[in-house]
């Protein structure tokens, strides 16, 4: 095998993915592998928009999201257009991560002190006796 190119099982191994993965993703024109008879073989260009879609979907991003920003690549181009649009997502979901942030910190706050409570309440109760 050609050192530009990987099998499926090579690619699965070395992004920790599932040949199903990268089957789905392939159908969802994410990645583009060559066809060769049965066998599927990446090149350069599918390896870096698998590591751009497996950080995408690590962010949050729906794989919709991931796919116009991928179609915005302008191969030789300055990829002002694609930038551009990775910032706007990119503060979108920060600051949809920063609110869920902020809720399950009050949400750990509320129940740690519930448990508090109840920790206190058994301690002050009486034992029961059989």
């Amino acid at each position: 095998m050609s050192e530009d190119l990987m099998t499926i099982r090579q690619m699965c191994d070395a992004f920790d993915v599932t040949p199903r993965t990268l089957r789905f993703y392939e159908a969802r024109e994410l990645i583009f592998p060559q066809r060769r008879g049965q066998h599927r073989l990446y090149d350069r260009r599918d390896r870096a928009r698998l590591i751009l879609i497996l950080r995408g979907k690590r962010f949050g991003f729906s794989l919709e999201q991931i796919r116009q920003l991928l179609q915005l690549y302008e191969p030789g181009g300055t990829n002002r257009a694609q930038i551009a649009a990775t910032i706007e997502v990119g503060r979108d979901r920060l600051a949809d991560m920063e609110r869920q942030y902020a809720e399950l910190s009050e949400a750990i706050a509320d129940l740690r002190q519930q448990i508090s409570d109840a920790t206190g309440r058994l301690s002050a109760a009486p034992t029961e006796q059989p």
